[in-house]
């Protein structure tokens, strides 16, 4: 609704010629031109008064959908069209101040975070790209509405380790076309160097690396799988020495096996990661092209001659996926519309039910999203990706809602969705 044109098709040009409000007529004739020529299908443009849509109301409501519904909203204002909410705006005002006045008081150099946050762990480096952050901002989508937003939902930033639910839609990708036939399969099978060498390794499946049950060890891009998180009540010879567990009996949250998860993959598609998730779901949801995913200065492998990065599955050692919060809401709606975009399959719901399915080791995991076991106030349904320093995409299926959170203080998420649900 505000900071630049917004492009329409000839046929929703036609439908603002023949407005019968009187008002809304004469904003169209005024607001609403037709461009030099058609470009991509768009034939016209709403060009914006003092930065804002003329169609734009004092309600904050777009005055032509109240008049005539969504069929006359462009495909850009279709894409988070607002509508009345049963929610008391009152009370929704006063859980997003309850956020801002608790967001996380960090520095927002995210290097001295990183490096501060993970000083327990020997050797421990910045490997990947980070960047400055900014204030805590987020949306609250309702129904496919943005019923409420805060701060700068269009800025980029780090999100660590929801990027972990990204990489997990990735293996859906793959499995919905058939590269994996099933997450029990050995990934040994898949990949032909020495990552799963050995008697347990050899026997670790994709559902273990998935759930983080795969007690994988060696060491990737110089990092050995016993430096992630260690037990800080224990020396390090007693990290380095620890006997490997059986795959799939022992959860254990590492980066260094969520990055050999994403290694597999790559080796599986033949592609870098970040050109699958472009591809297969963020292009068809409509997302912006301002997002990024990157790996480390030494994660690159020489694939089919051609010098391609392995992703990260978070920040812990910079990299990952750099994203804004509308395109977080866009990837949490398509999970709580069950994979499906505009009456379009992107994942399967098969591969979504699965990621949702809670672990043998641990009943609060699933593939990569974290299920609500916590909150007794809150759906049993609830889950939701969640990053190093209040970063969260939230999908509540019992409310048809989604809630992006940016830069959160710590424990507040809780009773921040708790205050949303108690505003009706």
């Amino acid at each position: 609704c505000q900071g630049w044109p917004i492009t329409i098709d000839k046929q929703t040009f036609n439908k603002y010629q023949k407005l019968d409000n009187c008002n809304l007529k004469k904003k169209a004739d005024k607001f609403v031109k037709k461009l030099p020529k058609e470009i991509k299908g768009f034939f016209a443009q709403i060009k914006m008064q003092k930065g804002t849509c003329p169609f734009l109301g004092s309600d904050k409501l777009c005055s032509v959908q109240k008049e005539y519904g969504n069929s006359y909203l462009s495909t850009a204002c279709s894409t988070y069209p607002r509508k009345l909410s049963v929610y008391n705006e009152k009370k929704i005002n006063q859980a997003i101040d309850f956020v801002i006045k608790n967001q996380n008081p960090g520095n927002k150099d995210l290097r001295v975070e990183i490096l501060k946050g993970f000083s327990s762990e020997p050797y421990h480096s910045i490997l990947g790209p980070t960047k400055k952050r900014g204030e805590t901002n987020g949306l609250i989508i309702k129904d496919g509405y943005i019923m409420a937003s805060w701060g700068d939902t269009k800025r980029v930033d780090m999100t660590f380790s929801v990027t972990k639910s990204y990489l997990s839609a990735v293996t859906g990708i793959a499995y919905d076309n058939e590269l994996i036939n099933s997450e029990e399969d050995y990934v040994s099978e898949y990949l032909w160097d020495k990552t799963f060498d050995g008697n347990k390794n050899s026997r670790i499946t994709w559902e273990h690396l998935l759930n983080q049950s795969s007690d994988w060890k060696g060491s990737l891009w110089g990092i050995n799988d016993w430096e992630d998180r260690p037990d800080t009540s224990k020396e390090i010879d007693d990290w380095r020495s620890e006997p490997q567990k059986e795959p799939g009996t022992f959860y254990k949250y590492n980066d260094v096996r969520v990055n050999v998860l994403a290694y597999s993959l790559l080796h599986v598609f033949r592609e870098a990661l970040p050109k699958v998730l472009k591809k297969y779901i963020m292009d068809p949801i409509g997302a912006s092209n301002s997002w990024r995913w990157y790996g480390y200065e030494n994660s690159w492998i020489n694939l089919d001659g051609v010098m391609t990065q392995s992703v990260s599955g978070g920040g812990h050692n910079g990299g990952g996926i750099f994203i804004n919060s509308e395109d977080h809401a866009r990837f949490g709606l398509l999970y709580l519309n069950d994979g499906v975009w505009n009456n379009k399959r992107i994942i399967s719901k098969e591969w979504i039910d699965k990621s949702l399915n809670p672990s043998n080791t641990n009943s609060e995991y699933g593939f990569m999203w974290w299920l609500n076991t916590e909150w007794n106030n809150l759906p049993d349904n609830l889950y939701y990706g969640s990053g190093f320093g209040g970063n969260y995409i939230v999908v509540i299926p019992d409310e048809n809602m989604v809630v992006v959170g940016r830069w959160l203080g710590r424990n507040t998420i809780g009773d921040f969705i708790e205050m949303i649900l108690k505003s009706k």
